[in-house]
């Protein structure tokens, strides 16, 4: 059974479910999770997201039934990809200014997804299971007989220009820009490009890899049991596996990323080879347009916080490692109120996208495909265009529409690469959107 086309895709419903699926009937064991002999002789393999003794609200892990296990595979080699890094780089002198660029431009582009990805800044250390680090990939053709596998953390993919089909051990997930899609450390896929294999171009998009705890949905407080993300709006994919799955003459290459340091090891067959599997940890995809948006209806612009998809906890309630925080279409009724964001100085730092339409506080600076870094306590906010017409305009209902930003947000302050530093599309005039600013205290 090959995996299923894109018009035929099945999912899973809801967010860290426990999920049991079968790609052929009776391949699912009953009762047990490892029987002497398996259906069909399938080889039982668990794969645990979570220490074994983690709380139980807080354990994840997968029984998955495979035609071979992911011990079937030859001698790892050391290979080179020098634009994905890991962890931060505290040799380099970062002054505390905010920091922009430009689109990164698509022509000459000539790279599936591992080697297209490029680090733009990283925080923490993949060691010690704190951090993260935000990359932006750039590629034109697909994965065909390339596998990768994270072992590093889990990776939060949000497509900016093309979709990308996921290939996993666990089935397919098809991603379009303004969906999100998440792959758990340790669970091996590919990255299929459809519109640029369909001659669309190349595409773009960025990447959060989480070395920290994994992604959960925030706590909702005095909000309530319903909105922000619905559970019910995550999508697993069900079972699938590839037909090829023991075949001797297609052989695959396994990409690891493992310490920093990245491996590959030939397979002669499929690591698609997954017939059925159960549990609570697998990929997810999530439409961004079903997030429930919560906004102030009376005055004052509420914290960005109420934005948050997901949340990767610290050590230190309410100080998260990662939040991932999206704004969104959404009705602005605010009363004898500035309506964009304020300007501020945070503890936590902030990197941020652009995947469609305009920022309301950059609204000509900031681009799709763009990216701006706020470290902690470097003070930013509304350009001079922004703060003009926020302050004067009429403040009547007003929808912000065909806009989606992005912040992955966290307590570490993150560092750019060199690569980022010496970017052609590092904006060099960035502070100059506030030097108009001007002094208008009249006592």
């Amino acid at each position: 059974m090959t995996p299923e086309t894109p018009t035929a895709l099945r999912y899973l419903s809801g967010f860290g479910n426990e999920h049991a699926t079968e790609a052929v009937p009776g391949a699912l064991p009953q009762g047990r999770n490892s029987p002497q002999r398996a259906p069909f002789d399938l080889y039982p393999e668990l794969i645990s997201g979570t220490a074994f003794t983690a709380p139980r609200h807080e354990n994840r892990r997968s029984w998955l039934y495979r035609r071979q296990p992911s011990v079937v595979s030859g001698r790892y080699q050391a290979m080179a990809q020098p634009h994905w890094q890991t962890g931060a780089d505290r040799t380099v002198a970062l002054p505390p200014e905010p920091l922009r660029w430009h689109p990164m431009p698509l022509e000459g582009v000539d790279a599936d997804f591992i080697d297209g990805m490029r680090t733009l800044a990283a925080n923490g250390d993949a060691e010690a299971q704190s951090g993260v680090a935000a990359h932006l990939y750039l590629a034109n053709r697909s994965m065909e007989r390339r596998a990768f596998v994270n072992a590093d953390g889990e990776l939060l993919l949000v497509p900016q220009q093309g979709r990308l089909r996921l290939t996993t051990e666990m089935g397919v997930l098809e991603v379009k820009p303004g969906e999100i899609a998440v792959i758990p450390r340790g669970v091996v896929f590919k990255v299929g490009l459809p519109d640029s294999d369909a001659g669309a171009g190349p595409s773009r998009g960025y990447v959060c890899e989480n070395y920290g705890a994994q992604f959960r949905l925030p706590e909702l407080g005095p909000i309530g049991s319903n909105g922000l993300a619905n559970p019910r709006d995550f999508q697993a994919p069900v079972a699938a596996f590839e037909a090829d799955a023991s075949g001797a003459d297609t052989g695959y290459e396994l990409v690891k990323k493992f310490g920093g340091s990245f491996w590959r090891a030939p397979m002669r067959h499929s690591p698609f080879n997954v017939v059925a599997w159960h549990g609570n940890l697998a990929p997810v995809k999530y439409d961004t347009a079903n997030f429930m948006t919560i906004g102030s209806i009376s005055f004052d612009h509420p914290d960005p916080s109420i934005f948050t998809v997901l949340t990767s906890p610290s050590d230190t309630p309410g100080t998260a490692n990662c939040d991932f925080v999206i704004f969104p279409p959404r009705w602005l009724v605010m009363e004898d109120t500035f309506r964009p964001p304020w300007y501020h100085r945070n503890l936590m730092s902030e990197f941020m996208g652009l995947v469609y339409g305009e920022y309301d506080a950059k609204p000509g600076g900031f681009k799709p495909g763009g990216a701006s870094l706020h470290n902690l306590m470097v003070p930013h906010g509304p350009d001079e265009e922004a703060f003009d017409k926020a302050s004067h305009g009429t403040l009547e209902p007003r929808k912000l529409d065909h806009t989606l930003a992005f912040m992955f947000e966290s307590r570490y302050r993150f560092i750019p690469t060199a690569w980022a530093l010496q970017s052609p599309t590092l904006d060099l005039n960035y502070a100059d959107c506030w030097a108009g600013l001007k002094d208008q205290f009249q006592p």
